[in-house]
Formats: C-alpha cells, sequence, structure tokens
C-alpha cells in the first residue's frame, strides 16, 4: 500500500482527506504540525513555499494544502487571508461585510502541493455557492458554516465527512492528487 504523508496542524482536512484516501488504497499519515505559512497573494505561492519548507524538514514524499474562501462581492476577499480572516473577525464578521447584499455568491478553493525532492506538483480544486444568511451546522471548520455550495441546500458544516467530499474544495483536490500519485513511482 502506497503512504504519503500529509502536513497540517488541521484534524478537519485530514480526516476528509483519509476518507477519500482509503476508498483509493492509499494511506494518508497525518503530521500533527503546523506549516509555514508565508503571507501571499495566491494559494499556489502559499501552499508551494510550506510544502518546500516541509519537505527540508521531514525529507520525505509529503503534501501540504492551502484552501481560501473567495466572496465575489467583496472582490474574492478573503481569498489567501482566509485563516486570517477566521482568527480575527471569524464568521459573524464575514456576514457583516456581506448584511444587506444580495449577489451572495462564493468559491471555496484548494492548493494541494506534493513534493518528493525532484517534484513540485499542484493540484487544484474549487466549488461555487454562496454564503448563508447565518452560520448553520455543527460539523466541518472554518468558514463552513456559512458556505453553501451549488446543488445543496446544506453548508458545509451540515454535512457529514462523506456529503461534504461530494462537493468539496479539498476533495477536487485531492483526487487529482490521487490519480497522479497512484500511478507515479516516488
Amino acid at each position: 500500500m502506497k503512504t504519503i504523508k500529509l502536513i497540517t496542524g488541521n484534524k478537519g482536512k485530514y480526516l476528509e482527506m483519509k476518507d477519500i484516501a482509503n476508498k483509493s488504497g492509499i494511506e494518508l499519515e497525518w503530521v500533527n504540525c503546523p506549516k509555514v505559512e508565508v503571507q501571499g497573494d495566491n494559494l499556489e505561492e502559499i501552499s508551494m513555499h510550506s510544502a518546500i519548507d516541509s519537505f527540508l524538514s521531514f525529507r520525505t514524499p509529503l503534501i501540504v494544502d492551502d484552501s481560501g474562501l473567495f466572496i465575489n462581492a467583496l472582490n474574492d476577499f478573503p481569498g489567501p487571508y482566509t485563516k486570517f480572516v477566521k482568527k480575527t473577525i471569524g464568521i459573524e464578521g464575514i456576514l457583516k461585510l456581506i448584511n444587506g447584499i444580495k449577489e451572495r455568491s462564493a468559491r471555496f478553493m484548494t492548493v494541494i502541493t506534493f513534493v518528493d525532492g525532484k517534484n513540485i506538483i499542484t493540484f487544484r480544486g474549487e466549488v461555487n455557492g454562496e454564503i448563508s444568511l447565518s452560520p448553520r451546522g455543527e460539523m466541518g471548520f472554518g468558514f463552513d458554516p456559512i458556505f453553501i455550495p451549488n446543488g445543496s441546500d446544506k453548508t458545509f458544516a451540515e454535512m457529514s465527512i462523506e456529503e461534504k467530499n461530494l462537493y468539496s474544495h479539498r476533495a477536487k483536490a485531492f483526487q487529482k492528487f490521487l490519480d497522479f500519485f497512484l500511478t507515479y513511482n516516488v
């Protein structure tokens, strides 16, 4: 069985990807440590920097993930600053920023970067949806309680991991990685 390390301090990300990895016969090994996260203007740059830095520490093939929420009415804010915005103004702050705005379309994006010492490869996944009027649900993490993906009437926080993975940006990016990794000789 092939194994790949995932570097993240976010257990929710690990559990979502583990569910998909198991179905593909891949063992996902969780390295529970925070990754160095530079501030940048795009997720690819942030993810690649974190992956290279993690590889220099662990010297083994691995992946990292960086994700962002892009709200159309806010000119794609918070985008690559999603983690910082969640820590500072949180869900209520985002809802205040778009209070009274009818156009609530948004998208979540994930970039997963694989590095093995020879290659640095990124895999991107996106899901379109809208921002709910108020937080709903107890599952998930981050901005999951206010994001409703197209094709559903539930927020990500109202979904089980299996249901969320049917829609999720992270699931799409991770599946692209797995398609690559299953045929790659590390």
